[in-house]
């Protein structure tokens, strides 16, 4: 009888054993990665003044996307989604402003967490016709530390950010003249 008894304390040790140290393993994964997510941020800030970060991406027209390309040229990004309602809201203002614009300045639709098949039929219902692209991992809106839609941000011809809108754009912010600044 000791036997099995002995034989079930040193699998109950071997168990605990292992559990502890998944633990400390975890616990050591979530240190570093806590420190390169801290190191990130501290050489990617998003801020006024900062340099925008890179990014590739297709768009629902199947073209490559890369920021860069767009050195030089004043860039508009909108991060949205099909079920956030200020998003819907001021989808016909972005068109129309983008309408207006489009010699002057590049805008990019990044649509986070939707498939293509739902993002296509948001836009074909709301008879809009830009492109988008398609985050549906949230690779650019962690990149970009989005946390709530819609986010807009400005980028100047020389790639800095020259105005960052949390939230959702309306008729009385100077839009017109902050893309005038960024061109």
């Amino acid at each position: 009888m000791k036997s099995k008894q002995g034989k079930g304390i040193n699998a109950r040790r071997i168990i605990t054993m292992l559990i502890v140290f998944a633990a400390l393993a975890a616990g050591i994964w979530a240190v570093v990665s806590n420190g390169r997510n801290t190191e990130m941020k501290r050489n990617h800030p998003i801020r006024v003044g900062a340099e925008a970060p890179d990014f590739t991406a297709v768009n629902s027209k199947g073209e490559q996307v890369q920021l860069l390309q767009y050195r030089g040229k004043a860039v508009m990004i909108n991060f949205w989604a099909s079920w956030c309602e200020p998003c819907v809201r001021e989808m016909p203002f972005i068109q129309e402003l983008a309408q207006q614009n489009k010699n002057n300045v590049e805008m990019l639709f990044v649509n986070v967490g939707e498939s293509k098949g739902t993002i296509n039929e948001f836009m074909k219902s709301h008879q809009f016709d830009f492109p988008v692209m398609v985050d549906v991992t949230g690779k650019i809106s962690n990149l970009y530390r989005i946390s709530g839609l819609p986010a807009t941000m400005m980028i100047d011809q020389s790639g800095k950010f020259s105005h960052i809108i949390l939230g959702e754009l309306t008729e009385d912010m100077p839009l017109q003249q902050w893309l005038e600044e960024s061109m």
